[in-house]
């Protein structure tokens, strides 16, 4: 018969946080912003069909760092958590703090009973009728969760990516603008001063969704076209 060693428990949630951390250090960044025209989420992707962003209810988006077989069932379990919240009561009942401290449990489930830890760092936005009414929730792999203001970063990278958005942003900033900035914080690894259009996904909660387009959907991915289009515009 074969003894097991012993792990204390301190050693064993060192062990995974660091084999989590490891792996999302591998992943491409992601920043979520907030702007006069709602909030822009942004991700170097050069991939055409496996999203990092997406939408989950009518104001509320969803954007991830890490494995994408995980933060896609996360992605999934959300959809179906909050049609069934919105169907069940109300529309105006499925908020983004609601999912976080959903997906808050899910992780920290996983976290300290599973044998391997997510690899993901998750971030929640829910774009509100004026910017102080806007929310920013970011999820750690251990279930952790911070409200933030104005802006995220997640990644590898992301204290560099932080750095530069920090000493851009303003809350005045226009979509074209936020976009640029994004990019230019994305590009903090690389030796160029931004991305190419054409590897970054990007996606907006639109404020203004109601009275613009008659649609209380506010997500709306927008093509590499548009991506270009406003990174050559005026910030």
């Amino acid at each position: 018969m074969t003894q097991q060693f012993y792990v204390s428990p301190e050693q064993l949630m060192k062990d995974r946080a660091d084999f989590a951390r490891k792996g999302i250090a591998r992943g491409r960044s992601v920043v979520v912003i907030s702007c006069a025209d709602g909030i822009a989420l942004v991700a170097e992707n050069p991939s055409p069909s496996l999203h990092k962003i997406g939408e989950i209810y009518d104001k509320i988006a969803f954007a991830a760092v890490g494995k994408y077989n995980e933060f896609e069932s996360l992605r999934q379990a959300g959809v179906r958590y909050a049609d069934v919240r919105g169907y069940s009561y109300d529309r105006e009942d499925v908020t983004a703090r609601g999912l976080a401290s959903v997906y808050a449990q899910s992780l920290g489930a996983v976290f300290t009973a599973e044998q391997k830890p997510f690899e993901v760092e998750l971030a929640v936005a829910e774009v509100g009728r004026d910017q102080p009414s806007d929310h920013l929730y970011r999820l750690t792999f251990d279930g952790s969760i911070a409200d933030v203001n104005g802006f995220v970063a997640m990644g590898g990278l992301a204290e560099q990516v932080s750095e530069v958005l920090e000493s851009g942003w303003s809350a005045e900033l226009s979509l074209s603008g936020t976009l640029q900035l994004a990019v230019k914080a994305l590009a903090a690894d690389k030796e160029a001063d931004a991305l190419p259009g054409t590897a970054v996904e990007a996606a907006v909660l639109d404020r203004g969704s109601e009275s613009s387009r008659g649609s209380r959907r506010a997500f709306r991915r927008l093509s590499a076209g548009e991506i270009v289009g406003l990174l050559e515009g005026e910030a």
